[in-house]
C-alpha cells in the first residue's frame, strides 16, 4: 500500500490553485453579440432569437367573431308610456273613480274635484264678455260720429284701442277656462246658455294600468305640479335601462339602434325575453360613470315588472368574415400598432397594424396583415425587448 501524505508545501498551494481555476472559468464567459437593431426601420426590423418555449405563434386567418355583452341595470316605464298625473287647480275631491290596479282607457275621469278655481276663472271669463261688449258697441257709435263728422279722430281712435285692449283681456279670461279643462264647445254658446260649474273631471292621458294612487274622496288638494295623485302607465310596453361602464364603451361602437337583444331577470332564470336597443347614451354619469343604454321589451304576460333588476346581453362584433388576431400579439411603441411576423426559424419582421377591438381578448386587423401569414403570439413582449436593448 501507498502511504502517500502531501506535504505542508501541497497544502499551502491549494488555495491559489482554486482561486486560479475560478477566474480562469470567469473569464471564458460568452460575450454580448453586437446588435443592429438601432440602425433597422421600424418596417423591417428583423429579430433573431434562440429557442425559447415560452414564445408561441398562429396562422393569421379569415374568421368571424361574435362577443355576448352583458350589461346590468333595471326595468322602467317605457317613454311616453306612462304618466304621473297631477291636479292643475285647487279644490276638495268629491269622487275617486280610478282604483289602484284598474285598466283605463284614454280620456277616462279618474276623480271629480270641486275647485273654486273654475268659479273665479268664469266670472272675470262673464266680467271680460260683458267689457267686450259695451267697447264694441262704444267703437260702431264713434265711428258713425266721425263718419258725420261729429267726433274727432282722437276720440275714435281711443275707442278703437279700448276695443283692442277689450279683446285681448276676453281672450285671457278664455284661455284660462280652457286650461282648467272646461269644454271649449261650452265657451261657444252665448253667454246666457253657457253651463259652467265648480265640478272639475280631471282624466287619463293614456290607456294602461293604474300603478299608483295617493288621493283620497274629502282630501284637498293644492294644485302643485310636485303632488302625483295618479301615475298611469303602459305595461304591454317596458324598457330597460342599462349601465354601460367605461371599460366597456369600445363594444358600443358595435351596437347599434334597433339592433335585437334579449332581458333576463332573477325571477325567471331560464326565460329570455326578446328585445329591440332603442336610444345609446351620449354623455357619461359624472357620478357612476356610465352610458345609460336603453331597450324596448314587450311584456304583455305582465311578467316584468317595473324596478326589477335585469340584465341586458347584447351581441357585439362581426358575423361576416374578417382579420381577427389576439390582443396579445398587439404591442404598442411611440403611439403606433405592431406585431411580429414569422419570417424563419426565429426569425420574426416587425411590421405596423390598425387594428380596432371586437372582444377583451381579441381585435380585428384593418391593415398591415393578410391571410395566411404567422405571428407571434405569445412572447411578443420578449422579442420586442430584445428590440429596444439592440
Amino acid at each position: 500500500m501507498n502511504n502517500f501524505r502531501p506535504c505542508p508545501l501541497m497544502w499551502a498551494a491549494l488555495p491559489f490553485v482554486i482561486v486560479c481555476l475560478v477566474f480562469s472559468a470567469c473569464g471564458k464567459g460568452e460575450q454580448p453579440a453586437d446588435s443592429n437593431a438601432a440602425t433597422a426601420s421600424f418596417q423591417q426590423f428583423t429579430a433573431v432569437v434562440e429557442s425559447n418555449p415560452r414564445v408561441d405563434t398562429s396562422l393569421v386567418e379569415l374568421g368571424s367573431e361574435v362577443h355576448d355583452l352583458t350589461l346590468v341595470g333595471r326595468v322602467a316605464y317605457a317613454e311616453d308610456h306612462y304618466s304621473r298625473i297631477s291636479s292643475p287647480l285647487q279644490g276638495r275631491v268629491l269622487e275617486v273613480r280610478a282604483h289602484l290596479g284598474e285598466h283605463v282607457e284614454a280620456g277616462s275621469v279618474l276623480l271629480v274635484l270641486d275647485s273654486q278655481d273654475i268659479a273665479q276663472a268664469y266670472s272675470e271669463y262673464a266680467k271680460e264678455d260683458s267689457e267686450l261688449q259695451y267697447a264694441t258697441r262704444g267703437y260702431e257709435l264713434a265711428k258713425d260720429l266721425y263718419e258725420s263728422k261729429a267726433l274727432a279722430l282722437k276720440d275714435l281712435k281711443h275707442a278703437e284701442n279700448e276695443l283692442i285692449k277689450a279683446h285681448a283681456e276676453f281672450r285671457r279670461a278664455k284661455e284660462r277656462l280652457l286650461s282648467l279643462r272646461v269644454p271649449a264647445q261650452e265657451l261657444e254658446k252665448p253667454l246666457e246658455r253657457q253651463k259652467v260649474t265648480s265640478r272639475f273631471e280631471m282624466k287619463s292621458p293614456l290607456t294602461g294600468i293604474v300603478v299608483e294612487r295617493n288621493v283620497t274622496p274629502g282630501q284637498s288638494i293644492g294644485g302643485d305640479s310636485g303632488q302625483i295623485l295618479f301615475t298611469v302607465a303602459d305595461l304591454d310596453l317596458l324598457q330597460v335601462v342599462a349601465d354601460v361602464y367605461e371599460r366597456d364603451l369600445a363594444y358600443l361602437a358595435l351596437v347599434k339602434e334597433g339592433q335585437q337583444a334579449k332581458v333576463s331577470v332573477e325571477a325567471y332564470p331560464d326565460v329570455n325575453f326578446p328585445a329591440t336597443v332603442a336610444t345609446i347614451g351620449d354623455v357619461v354619469d359624472p357620478a357612476s360613470r356610465t352610458i345609460k343604454l336603453r331597450a324596448w321589451v314587450k311584456n304583455h304576460d305582465h311578467r316584468l315588472k317595473p324596478e326589477m333588476f335585469a340584465r341586458l346581453h347584447v351581441q357585439v362584433g362581426e358575423s361576416t368574415p374578417l382579420l381577427v388576431i389576439p390582443r396579445e400579439a398587439v404591442l404598442v411603441e411611440d403611439g403606433k400598432q405592431f406585431v411580429f411576423v414569422v419570417e424563419g426559424a426565429n426569425q420574426y419582421v416587425k411590421r405596423e397594424v390598425k387594428v380596432t377591438t371586437i372582444s377583451q381578448d381579441t381585435v380585428r386587423v384593418s391593415e398591415g396583415l393578410t391571410s395566411g401569414q404567422r405571428i407571434l403570439t405569445k412572447g411578443a413582449v420578449l422579442i420586442k425587448g430584445r428590440d429596444v436593448k439592440g
